[in-house]
């Protein structure tokens, strides 16, 4: 199915003129041209337009993606509706569908635990059987007897019971978003009892967004004091600036810009609005900038609004203290309801593990029902939080998305990676990748897995209890070869049958 939307063709735009050519043949930095109802032939970034976009091949999303310049397209997904101009970043086999493809292929090949058992168990099994037929044979001098000891000894429903339970959980995996890299892969990820969760870019969105507007003057109102604290961030080139702005522009408020600006790193921002020096910053630089300023509200409201888990930034003139503007990086949507799908799943405990302040993680944490907090930790300190888990008697899966969380991810039982659509490091550590940025699919993932093991044990209590009835039946003279075959053959199809019940398997 996931071969089936591999492009073969693409418009390609060469010498000013849209040229067909096989898809293969699209240079890197080409650009392509993509209409509705047409597959996108390679992985690039859109330069102009606007489409709606299948990604289910992709992420798994039925809703079509909104799409437009800058935004990523992938080969394989359909334009639903629009028009695209792209620029072509990834052709043919380096293509995302492609290395998806691989990673499906491969992970088919790859053995579960269980089953590398079962290859062993046959070696002597198949063997035993012969002897047994062999044995029987030369001592009842019954040759129907033997040949029938020997056909319905025959361990078919034993040997495919474990391999088309993991291709159909794999299969299903990879239909919802969700890769992963072999059956050992998806058998150890049935046994997580703790899951470790990065905080930013996966419990969050990743980017801060504004969050507070809080007049202290008792004549500013909170427009005005937004405002007031954009026209001055203009100036900034802090990470923290941009929110402020953005969120001023939401409301619809006009930003002009200031006369002079002046940074301060690590503090803050002054700039003259109208001739009036205005100060945002750090309750210390207000006290700098604007000596005299009484900095005791602002002061009260900083630490409040800090310990909510947001960075907050005092607004003042010569006038005195105007208000409070805050941002913070936001929860996922869903974020809470990921959280408790997991402790469904069976998760004992859910540890966030983030380099953040201690502050801001138990604000996420409280606010997400998370049961465990590690704050302010490195990449090493993250990889000996695994370690220390795992030394508990634990078996844990830990979630991230970029190189810090690399190493965790590479040491826990189960790494998983969100957002794998594009590539990374996390990505190639990972045993688990989900192709969107989407907190729930974790416990889809680990739901998928339980219910792939248990899928897998049934299969093989049904294959022994066949054999060994059968064998029973033989002996007790009341089966007899044709019987014998039918009921072996019923249950190599009961196994395959019970193993197509994952392709429907449903989400937590």
């Amino acid at each position: 199915e996931l071969i089936e939307h591999a492009p073969d063709l693409a418009l390609v735009v060469r010498d000013g003129e849209e040229v067909e050519v096989a898809a293969t043949e699209v240079r890197p930095g080409e650009t392509v041209v993509i209409k509705a109802g047409t597959t996108v032939p390679v992985d690039g970034e859109v330069l102009a337009g606007e489409a709606a976009v299948d990604e289910a091949s992709i992420t798994g999303e039925s809703i079509p993606a909104a799409k437009g310049p800058g935004d990523p397209v992938y080969a394989g997904t359909v334009l639903t509706g629009g028009y695209l101009r792209a620029r072509t970043e990834a052709i043919g086999g380096e293509t995302t569908l492609a290395r998806i493809i691989r990673r499906v292929e491969d992970a088919q090949d790859a053995k579960a635990r269980t089953q590398q058992f079962m290859d062993r168990f046959s070696k002597w099994y198949t063997p035993a059987i012969i002897l047994l037929a062999l044995a029987t044979g030369l001592i009842t001098r019954d040759v129907e007897l033997a040949l029938t000891l020997l056909v319905i000894g025959c361990p078919g429903a034993l040997v495919i019971s474990i391999p088309v339970a993991i291709v159909a959980g794999i299969g299903r995996g990879a239909r919802r978003g969700v890769l992963v890299k072999g059956g050992e892969h998806l058998e150890r990820a049935a046994t997580i009892d703790v899951v470790a969760v990065d905080k930013t870019g996966t419990l969050t969105e990743g980017r801060p967004r504004l969050t507070d507007a809080v007049p202290l003057d008792g004549r500013t109102t909170a427009d005005e004091l937004l405002e007031l604290a954009a026209r001055v961030e203009l100036g900034s080139e802090h990470p923290l600036a941009r929110p402020i702005v953005e969120g001023a522009r939401e409301r619809g408020l006009v930003l002009a810009a200031a006369d002079e600006y002046a940074p301060v790193v690590g503090h803050g921002i002054t700039a003259l609005l109208d001739g009036d020096r205005v100060v945002v910053g750090k309750p210390e630089l207000i006290a700098a900038e604007l000596p005299g300023t009484d900095l005791a509200a602002a002061g009260a409201e900083v630490e409040r609004l800090g310990e909510l888990g947001r960075t907050a930034m005092v607004v003042a003139d010569r006038s005195g203290v105007r208000g409070v503007v805050a941002v913070a990086d936001t929860v996922r949507e869903g974020a809470r309801e990921a959280i408790d799908a997991l402790h469904r799943r069976g998760v004992r405990r859910v540890v966030m593990l983030t380099g953040d302040r201690a502050s801001v993680a138990r604000a996420v944490a409280a606010e997400l029902g998370i049961d465990e907090v590690r704050a302010g930790l490195l990449p090493d300190d993250k990889l000996e939080a695994i370690r220390e888990l795992q030394a508990a008697g634990h078996r844990v899966a830990m979630v991230g998305d970029g190189v810090n969380d690399a190493p965790a991810l590479a040491t826990a039982d189960t790494g998983i990676a969100m957002g794998a659509a594009g590539s990374g490091l996390a990505v190639e550590t990972a045993d688990i990748e989900l192709m969107q940025d989407r907190l729930e699919h974790v416990a889809d993932a680990l739901g998928l897995a339980r219910a792939t093991v248990a899928v897998m044990r049934q299969n093989i209590a049904i294959a022994l209890v066949t054999v060994v009835l059968l064998l029973a039946g033989v002996f007790a003279g009341g089966v007899t070869m044709s019987i014998g075959m039918l009921v072996h053959e019923i249950s190599v199809l009961v196994v395959i049958v019970n193993a197509m019940r994952l392709l429907r398997h449903r989400t937590a």
